[in-house]
Formats: C-alpha cells, sequence, structure tokens
C-alpha cells in the first residue's frame, strides 16, 4: 500500500531527552512498520535538529521527496509535559520549518502520478490558510485516494474553518473523546455509549464521512462505519507515556481496513498497536508485528 502523509516534524523535548515526532511523521513511521510505502510532505530546518530528522527518515524508510529544507527557520520543536498518568501536555514552538511547506505544481502533479491509496493529515499543521489550500488543492488531485484525518488538536493551534474543510474531505475521521466533547457536545456520563454513537452518527452525516473512531485512552475505542457501531476494550500496560500513541493507532486502523478486516478484528489490531507505543518512551519506540500478535485478540 502506497501512503502520503501531510504535515509537521518536530521534536518532542521531554525533561532532558528529545524524541523526533509530530504526528503526521509518527503516523508514517508506524505505517512503514508494517509495511507500507511512506512519503512524508513536511519541512525541516538546515540545522542540526533537521539533519537528524533526515537521517533518522532515511533508517525508518521513509521517503524525504517531498521533504523541504528551509535556510533560516528551525526544525520544529515541542515542550512535552507528562502528567502523572503519562498523558502529554504540548507547547509548541513556532514558527517552525513546516510552516513554510510550499508545495508546488510539479510535485502536486507528483504525487498524483504516485497513485497513493492513502492521505494523512492533522490540524496543527494546517492553521494557516496557505497549509490549508495547498492541501485542499492535492486532495482535489488525488480524488481516488482515501483519506484520513486526525484531529489532534493542540491548544492554540487550531481553528475551526481547517478542522470542517479537513473533516469533510475524509474517508476516516480519527479523534479522541475528550476533542469530541469539545468539538460537538458533552458524552452522556450515564450512557457513555449511545452517547458516542449519537456523536458519530452526527459527524458521519454532517461532513459525509463513512467511518468515525473515537480513541478512548486505555479503555479501548469506538467505530462507526456505515451504520455499523462497535467498541472495543483496550489493553492494559504499564505506561512509559503516550506520545505517539494515538498516531500509531491511526497507522495501524488504516492498516487494517486496507486488508478488509472486520471492524472488530482492525480495533484490536490498532488498540494493541497503541497500547504497545504507550508502553516505551517517544513516539516511535521500537515494536514488532509479532509482539502485536501476543495481546489476545488482536491476531493478524
Amino acid at each position: 500500500m502506497r501512503i502520503v502523509s501531510i504535515g509537521e516534524i518536530l521534536w518532542d523535548v521531554i525533561g532532558d531527552s528529545e524524541y523526533l515526532g509530530g504526528a503526521p511523521l509518527n503516523f508514517a513511521a508506524h505505517a512503514r512498520k508494517l509495511g507500507h510505502e511512506v512519503y512524508l510532505v513536511s519541512a525541516v530546518g538546515q540545522d542540526e535538529r533537521g539533519e537528524h530528522a533526515l537521517e533518522a527518515m532515511q533508517r525508518c524508510g521513509i521517503s524525504s521527496e517531498f521533504v523541504h529544507v528551509v535556510p533560516g527557520r528551525p526544525t520544529g520543536t515541542a515542550q512535552v509535559e507528562l502528567d502523572p498518568s503519562g498523558k502529554p501536555m504540548f507547547g509548541i514552538v513556532r514558527p517552525a520549518a513546516y510552516d513554510f511547506v510550499r508545495l508546488t505544481p510539479e510535485q502536486r502533479t507528483r504525487i498524483a502520478e504516485l497513485d497513493p491509496d492513502w492521505i494523512y493529515f492533522g490540524t496543527l499543521f494546517h492553521n494557516s490558510d496557505l497549509a490549508l489550500s495547498s492541501t485542499l488543492k492535492l486532495l482535489e488531485e488525488v480524488p481516488a485516494a482515501q483519506r484520513i484525518y486526525d484531529v489532534n488538536l493542540r491548544d492554540g493551534n487550531w481553528n475551526l474553518n481547517a478542522v470542517e474543510q479537513l473533516a469533510s474531505r475524509a474517508t476516516v475521521i480519527k479523534l479522541s473523546d475528550s476533542e469530541a466533547e469539545f468539538l460537538d457536545a458533552p458524552l452522556g456520563a450515564e450512557d457513555e455509549a449511545a452517547s458516542i454513537r449519537r456523536f458519530c452518527q452526527r459527524w458521519s452525516d454532517q461532513y459525509n464521512c463513512r467511518t468515525i473512531c473515537v480513541t478512548l485512552g486505555e479503555r479501548g475505542c469506538a467505530i462507526y462505519h456505515c451504520g455499523d457501531y462497535i467498541e472495543a476494550p483496550g489493553y492494559k500496560v504499564q505506561v512509559a507515556d503516550t506520545v505517539g500513541a494515538g498516531d500509531a493507532f491511526a497507522a495501524a486502523l488504516v492498516h487494517g481496513m486496507a486488508q478488509d478486516w472486520t471492524l472488530d478484528r482492525s480495533a484490536a489490531f490498532a488498540n494493541a498497536v497503541a497500547a504497545l507505543v504507550a508502553s516505551r518512551p517517544g513516539a516511535i519506540p521500537q515494536w514488532t508485528v509479532a509482539e502485536v500478535a501476543g495481546f489476545e485478540g488482536a491476531h493478524l
């Protein structure tokens, strides 16, 4: 399967350590682990972090053909603070090199010629009208590709117009339960399952999107697809940090959907991959498909 992932490259600074990240890069790296051909559309600065990012992409097997090097602009960073449960809070440093990505018509034509099966995009990168416009043009030129929109709201780095524009062009929308509550309405505590299902139905109808996935942290996820609704429990692990776990989940979900797995099987597999990543430091830790297969119910 051929995938194009659009968005930020940045380094997550957690205490004295730095981990390469950015949701689109994390997604690309985990999709590559699952055996897919992945191209990233982004930018780095002409600096040490940028060099290390490009080297890491090469080691991961991610194509940097559409990764720009922007002189005079720093490679992106995010200051990350973890709460006692390992849940991250992000302080995004902007402007960064990825804010200056400019896809030329020739590059958009080249991507169209690649005929990608899936295109991934998130919100942070599209906080500017220019970035949003560039991505929307690309989507018009690759109409056959499936699209996954991973909402990933970060304080001060999103706007409702971008969310609505991207959601209306997605085949799959993935967001967390807290993001669902923030964007739509509080999810009912007394009957959460019915509340989440109603949310998914509303968004599916509003944005003409066939698949809505709501992640529920350690409790797993809920998926609504063409009128069918399932909930899949999560897997208990000792959490190191949850940075990148949602991105790994998205890559595993796309993998399962592309194989025409059932919703239950795709959800179980995605939950297992996310749990593995959460059990290890950093957004792109080492893991194997064999380890995922060791989780009950997450068989390939």
